[in-house]
């Protein structure tokens, strides 16, 4: 990889091919269209909730082909868009409204007008993916409540063929090793495992960033300071997701949104955390890897995949290991990973036990809100049963309860065995109250989380024996 970083970014905003220099590559997006005038983009939380910075960025398909995809430009470092094509609500129109401005305008879908341009943008992007759904602007919030003209305005849209068609169809998603340096931070954006493990080597105190939607806080607030990154992002051999008979293996670097896409109907517990866990324009954003190495306790993914077995691929300088997901967390924000290793991989068996007949599997996340919360616990289940409706198997995870995700196991073990009946599952919720210390935060005490814990398995087994 080039050791001669650039002095300058380039991106383009509105077809117009921007050359910037001496600015933090970890200004944020929306700082930049800001402060450079294009205010048609709006400051909300700055926290990825509200949606009203959304803006368009030219990106990869789960299919591998040119779409648009709404993102949060509060949360992405302005290193992390060098080389890329943005639009924003003021490009969308082409001497006259876009569709989807017309479709607003037609149903009063704009209130006080402040959410509006983030509406359009999430709106604008699944125009062209034909996907214009609830789902596509549940991560914009209107706080004058006028969702329904604007869920009409949706509604009403059929794609057309236009210049951003075209411009799709003309797009170039092949992207090459890019460093950027300014003051004293520098910005690297390899392309392969090797430069990334050798960055790593030479610069040992660099923090690694994929799609910011963790991290883009600390930009978005200006709370810390980077001097070293490196993204990950656009490191070939952590975007690849394999499926075979036996095994699901999905790169760090994949987006949750060609998770969710891709793996659709293959792991029910992972389909129902991904609906609930994030709106698009952080799915569209947001990577396996980074869930997992965040290693937050109330991080939704690590239960689902404590359920399922799922091992982690792990890689240095060194060579490679690989290594039990759930024995990764070793304590708060705190992992099994050595200097200079990152998680190459995530590996996933769809194999249930030999001595097992059938295999019952869910998820469920409890939060204030729906989509677009933190968790106040997360819990995933994954029961194998045999001929006679024994348990052979049981794994039993939880997040939001202990300083790691972590699962039940003398819970677990108890269950082996056993008939899976309603007296087992409720004979289990007594243990389960006492299977975790909880703290008590403004989410909720810690005597409402032992008791969701033990409930949401009972829900566990309703629902199954309901689908039966």
């Amino acid at each position: 990889m080039n050791q001669n970083p650039n002095k300058h970014l380039t991106f383009t905003i509105n077809g117009e091919k921007l050359v910037v220099g001496d600015l933090s590559p970890t200004m944020t997006l929306l700082e930049f269209l800001r402060g450079s005038g294009r205010v048609g983009t709006k400051e909300g939380c700055g926290d990825g909730d509200c949606g009203a910075c959304t803006v368009a960025i030219i990106g990869e398909s789960s299919d591998g082909i040119p779409c648009f995809q709404a993102v949060n430009s509060c949360l992405i470092p302005l290193g992390a868009i060098s080389g890329r094509e943005i639009v924003t609500v003021e490009g969308i129109g082409n001497g006259k409204p876009h569709p989807v401005q017309t479709a607003m305008i037609e149903t009063g879908g704009s209130q006080c007008g402040y959410c509006t341009p983030g509406f359009v943008m999430s709106m604008f992007a699944a125009y062209y993916d034909g996907k214009i759904t609830d789902a596509a602007i549940e991560g914009n919030l209107c706080r004058c409540t006028g969702y329904l003209p604007i869920r009409r305005a949706a509604a009403q849209l059929t794609k057309t063929e236009d210049l951003f068609s075209e411009k799709l169809n003309a797009a170039n998603l092949k992207t090459a090793s890019f460093s950027y340096e300014t003051g004293d931070q520098k910005f690297y954006r390899p392309t392969a495992l090797h430069e990334v493990l050798d960055l790593l080597e030479q610069f040992p105190e660099a923090v690694l960033v994929a799609g910011a939607t963790d991290l883009g806080l600390e930009f978005s607030w200006h709370t810390k300071e980077f001097p070293i990154l490196i993204s990950t992002e656009n490191a070939a051999e952590l975007k690849t997701l394999i499926q075979t008979d036996e095994y699901v293996e999905i790169g760090a670097a994949v987006s949750l949104t060609r998770i969710e896409e891709k793996l659709k109907g293959v792991f029910p517990g992972l389909d129902e955390m991904l609906h609930w866990f994030a709106a698009r324009q952080i799915k569209n954003r947001a990577t396996v890897g980074g869930n997992v190495g965040t290693a937050s306790p109330i991080g939704d993914l690590p239960p689902v995949l404590l359920s399922l077995d799922a091992e982690l691929k792990l890689a240095s300088a060194n060579g490679e290991r690989t290594i039990l997901l759930a024995d990764f967390f070793k304590g708060y924000r705190e992992t099994d990973l050595r200097a200079g290793e990152i998680i190459v991989s995530v590996k996933i068996p769809k194999t249930i036990s030999a001595k097992a007949a059938r295999r019952l599997q869910q998820s469920y996340k409890v939060g204030k809100r729906g989509t677009d919360d933190i968790s106040i616990v997360a819990a995933a289940f994954s029961i194998d049963l045999n001929r006679e409706n024994q348990i052979v198997k049981a794994r039993l995870a939880y997040g939001g309860v202990a300083a790691i995700p972590a699962r039940a196991n003398a819970v677990e073990d108890w269950l082996i065995g056993k008939s899976w009946n309603l007296e087992t599952v409720r004979d289990a919720k007594e243990q389960l109250k006492n299977a975790f210390k909880p703290l008590t935060d403004v989410r909720g005490s810690a005597e409402y989380r032992k008791l969701l814990v033990a409930n949401l398995f009972e829900k566990f087994f309703v629902e199954m024996e309901a689908i039966r």
